[in-house]
């Protein structure tokens, strides 16, 4: 199965600065990945620009089944993260994480898709602060199971970070299988890597990789996996 997560930044080119379905697409079929993850996702809203993301993309790439996790509801549309499969969902749903001042911090979600090859993945989006990172993982540590899973998204850490180490300890990271040091953000002269693939320990990595792909603010990360 071969697998993406990509922080789109609701479509927005980092070249041009404008909403670009088209730039998105081509990154996601470029690897002809199965599942897809996405952060930064915007609904159906007000606004023009707040268009159903998650569907044109499904369109656009070619990927029969997709989902939009809702978070938030904004002044001019829903925000939140996406999920594009090749393989047909079983169910999905959103989980918001837990956040006790939802009017200082973004409350953020899982999203939870049963695929019906029995895969069940995880795509979310962590908040910038330490608080809310605590949070996010032992929400993720209550609600992901360790058989046949991925988890991935936008972690707003590094590998080093230590509030990252019960995911560590549980599920496999997928740069495991990097054959170099690569780096997630920004797109253009990356410093760091934010952007996380965990699989469960009963899947094999067979390729991972986070490819030279600008096109939102984030690169690309990908993994190739058998069970």
């Amino acid at each position: 199965m071969k697998i993406m997560t990509f922080n789109t930044q609701h479509c927005l080119n980092y070249i041009t600065r404008k909403i670009d379905f088209e730039v998105m697409a081509k990154a996601i079929t470029e690897y002809d990945a199965d599942i897809v993850g996405l952060n930064e996702m915007r609904g159906l809203g007000t606004s023009e620009e707040y268009r159903e993301q998650v569907e044109i993309l499904a369109r656009l790439t070619g990927m029969k089944y997709f989902y939009f996790g809702k978070a938030i509801d904004t002044s001019e549309g829903p925000y939140g993260n996406g999920f594009l499969s090749k393989i047909p969902i079983k169910s999905v749903k959103t989980v918001l994480i837990p956040n006790a001042e939802p009017d200082k911090y973004e409350t953020r979600g899982i999203i939870i898709a049963e695929l019906e090859n029995g895969v069940t993945v995880y795509v979310t989006h962590v908040g910038l602060t330490p608080m809310e990172a605590e949070n996010a993982v032992a929400a993720l540590c209550e609600h992901v199971i360790l058989k046949k899973s991925v988890l991935m998204g936008d972690f707003n850490m590094t590998p080093e970070d230590k509030i990252l180490a019960p995911i560590f300890e549980r599920m496999t990271d997928t740069a495991e299988g990097f054959c170099a040091e690569k780096l997630s953000f920004p797109s253009v002269d990356p410093n760091r890597k934010i952007d996380f693939i965990f699989v469960s320990r009963d899947l094999k990595v067979t390729f991972a990789d986070i490819p030279a792909i600008v096109a939102s603010d984030h690169r690309p990360h990908i993994a190739w996996v058998e069970f």
